[in-house]
C-alpha cells in the first residue's frame, strides 16, 4: 500500500516508517491521522515486523498539526450557520478523538515502537512520541509543547502519558512556558534515551537496537510490553497478579529452550511469530 504521509519499509523483521513530507516539515495533515494507525494496525494484525521504528526526513522531525487543513471542521455548507454553531463543540470532540485514537494504535500495537528524531518535534509530534515504547535523538532535536504558545492546551496525549514518563514538575514547566527543550535536556528527564550527534548515526544505531528486539522472542517481547505498560497503569499488587496470570496461558518451554539453545549455538533463534489478529 502506498502512503501520502510517510514511506513504508520492512526488513529483518523490522517495520520502519519514515515521514516523506519535509517541504512541509512533516506536518500532521487529514490523511496523516488514518494512514498512521492503519499502517501500525497492518503490521500488528498480520504480524508482518517484530518491532516498528518511526522517523523523519528534513530539518524537523514533525511540526505538528497542520491547523489549517483542520479550519472547517464540523462544518457543511448545507448546514445553515446557527446549526453549524451549534454542533461545533461536538464536532471538534469527537475529531480529537479520531486523532488520540491515531496514537493510541502505538500503544495498542503487541510489537515495541522506536522514535528516531531529529530537529524539531512540535506540538503533535510531542504526543506521537510520548506514545512510542522508546524515544532516541541527534543533538540538534528539540522538543516543545507549542499548544501552549497558540492559545490552546495540548488534548492528542500529552499529558497522560508525559506525567507518567518524566516527573511531573518538569511536565509543567515544558506545558506553561511552551519552551523548546533540548535533546540533551530531554536525556536528563528520562524523556530521551540515548543522543546520537547526527541522523544517520541515530537511524544506524536505532536499526541496530531494532534488530536486537527483533532478534528474541516475540511472544516473550509483546509480554514485556503488555506488562510494562499494564504495570504503569495498575498497582504493584495488580501487577503481579497480571504477570502470573499471563504467564499461566502464554508461557512456552519451547520458546525457552529455542532460546537457550540458540545462545549457546551462537546463531539467531527460531521463534514462533505472533498469531495474526482476528479480523472484526
Amino acid at each position: 500500500m502506498t502512503y501520502q504521509c510517510f514511506n513504508l519499509s520492512i526488513d529483518d523483521h523490522v517495520a520502519h516508517i519514515q515521514f516523506n513530507r519535509p517541504d512541509k516539515r512533516n506536518s500532521m495533515v487529514p490523511e496523516f491521522w488514518r494512514e498512521l494507525p492503519a499502517a501500525i494496525h497492518d503490521i500488528d494484525a498480520e504480524s508482518k515486523a517484530r518491532v516498528i521504528v518511526i522517523s523523519s526526513t528534513g530539518p524537523h522531525f514533525c511540526s505538528g498539526l497542520d491547523i489549517s487543513a483542520f479550519g472547517n471542521v464540523g462544518s457543511q455548507q448545507d448546514v445553515d450557520k446557527k446549526q453549524q454553531r451549534l454542533q461545533a463543540g461536538s464536532a471538534f470532540y469527537d475529531n480529537v478523538l479520531v486523532m488520540q485514537q491515531a496514537f493510541n494504535a502505538i500503544e495498542a500495537c503487541r510489537v515495541p515502537v522506536l522514535a528516531a528524531i531529529q530537529g524539531g518535534c512540535i506540538g503533535g509530534g510531542v504526543d506521537l512520541v510520548t506514545a512510542c515504547d522508546i524515544r532516541y535523538a541527534t543533538e540538534d532535536a528539540f522538543l516543545t509543547i507549542h499548544e501552549t504558545n497558540i492559545g490552546m492546551t495540548a488534548d492528542v496525549g500529552t499529558f497522560p502519558r508525559l506525567v507518567k514518563l518524566i516527573p511531573e514538575g518538569y511536565v509543567r514547566e515544558m506545558a506553561y512556558t511552551g519552551r523548546r527543550v533540548s535533546a540533551a535536556e530531554a536525556q536528563t528527564m528520562g524523556l530521551i534515551n540515548r543522543v546520537f550527534s547526527h541522523q544517520e548515526q541515530m537511524l544506524d544505531e536505532v536499526m541496530n537496537i531494532a534488530r536486537d528486539i527483533a532478534s528474541k522472542a516475540p511472544l516473550a517481547v509483546y509480554g514485556c510490553k503488555r506488562m510494562i505498560n499494564y504495570a504503569r497503569d495498575h498497582s504493584t499488587a495488580d501487577g503481579l497478579d497480571y504477570i502470573a496470570i499471563w504467564n499461566a496461558s502464554h508461557f512456552k518451554i519451547e520458546e525457552i529452550q529455542e532460546a537457550m539453545t540458540a545462545n549457546a549455538e551462537k546463531r539467531v533463534g527460531d521463534f514462533v511469530e505472533l498469531p495474526p489478529l482476528r479480523k472484526l
